[in-house]
């Protein structure tokens, strides 16, 4: 569902109402190789990717009361590989302080990109700690241990299995007061990563080797002291992990926090779904290095949409936000089908991406990857 978008798919599947998921996707054959950045195909054993599985498999479970016997038993040769995976993530991917996670794989000798790339996170040039250190907090990795965790006790429990040691993970990950101290900035009132971080970068061309011809290149240049602080300039889809894959109460203020701001047009709001970075951010549309154009810096991505239209479809059950989230729920639905729709009759094709301004699609096409996610939209309702 995130990012990878040169490679091919290979991995577990998992089939429900007509949908497959799949875990984990891989580069395969030379030829292959020969049309993928170089960076994209190194893969290194302590460097992970969103465990994505993980919410077909919540999806699953909470949509099936009875399990079938051929589902069971496949669940049942699962298990054991969930759980080596999962162990895999926790002890890895663990950061500096208990409950803290880090994405693995940032260059902290970048001179080049403006942000170092997350490539790990699936979300690449989403800003993250301008300055890369072991001491940063990934909150979206954090919220996909919380869903692992919850998934592997729930297997446990249809299995008849002990899975109090993930019943327990999950508590102590999904606990909301110990969420909001490691990642809540009480005075922005949003989520955020924490790491060593100034807003105070750009790219500055250097003047070019003498002889060499044309200009010289841009580097980055870091004008003003970076700190261990909460990222809390950057609003966008990494901000709404928590809601996204429901680690909120839902009597949680927090959460009204967060749906208030998901309305907000002046952050994440369009008439065409939510776009992956607020207009208030430092680094919104903003270049990454002189060759690569922003990427998940304003665009509207269907794959994070979903989620949150899932999500508020979840937090409309009950609380009292619920009339919130289901007006929410109704107008984002609405938004990101119509303009999906709107841009297939213009063009022909679905798209990676769409324009968080004008909505047209933008990116990779024909992309029928996560941007087909749509048609789970278009098939269900409230």
């Amino acid at each position: 569902m995130l990012g990878d978008r040169y490679w091919l798919t290979k991995g577990w599947t998992l089939e429900r109402n007509n949908a497959t998921f799949k875990t984990r996707n891989v580069t395969l054959q030379n030829e292959m190789l020969l049309q993928v950045p170089a960076e994209f195909v190194v893969q290194h054993n302590t460097v992970a990717n969103p465990p994505t599985f993980f919410i077909a498999l919540d999806t699953f479970l909470r949509s099936s009361e009875d399990i079938a016997d051929a589902n069971l038993s496949t669940l049942e040769r699962l298990y054991p590989r969930l759980v080596v995976w999962f162990d895999w993530f926790n002890n890895s991917q663990g950061g500096e302080e208990s409950s803290t996670y880090r994405w693995r794989g940032r260059d902290p000798n970048a001179q080049r990109e403006l942000n170092p790339k997350t490539l790990a996170s699936g979300l690449d040039d989403y800003p993250r700690a301008s300055h890369p250190t072991n001491d940063e907090r990934h909150l979206d990795l954090r919220c996909w241990l919380a869903l692992g965790a919850r998934v592997l006790a729930r297997i446990s429990e249809r299995l008849n299995l002990n899975g109090e040691r993930f019943a327990n993970t999950y508590a102590y990950l999904s606990d909301n007061a110990l969420l909001r101290s490691l990642h809540w900035s009480e005075e922005a009132g949003r989520f955020a990563d924490f790491g060593l971080h100034t807003d105070e970068v750009a790219l500055k061309r250097r003047a070019p080797k003498k002889g060499a011809p044309g200009p010289g290149e841009m580097i980055r240049v870091t004008t003003g002291e970076p700190r261990l602080r909460l990222v809390d300039s950057h609003f966008g889809y990494v901000s709404l992990f928590p809601f996204l894959l429901h680690i909120l109460d839902h009597d949680s203020p927090m959460l009204e926090k967060v749906l208030l701001d998901l309305k907000n047009p002046k952050l994440l709001w369009t008439e065409f779904g939510l776009r992956s970075l607020a207009t208030t951010s430092p680094l919104y549309m903003k270049r990454n290095t002189e060759h690569d154009p922003p990427y998940w810096r304003g665009q509207v991505w269907i794959n994070i949409n979903v989620l949150a239209v899932q999500a508020l479809r979840f937090y409309s059950a009950s609380g009292p936000y619920r009339d919130l989230a289901f007006q929410l729920h109704e107008d984002l639905r609405r938004n990101i089908i119509r303009n999906l729709f709107k841009q297939y009759k213009k063009t022909g094709y679905i798209w990676e991406q769409y324009s968080d301004v004008t909505g047209e699609g933008t990116g990779s096409r024909p992309f029928t990857g996560w941007s087909s996610l749509v048609v789970l939209l278009m098939s269900s309702s409230h």
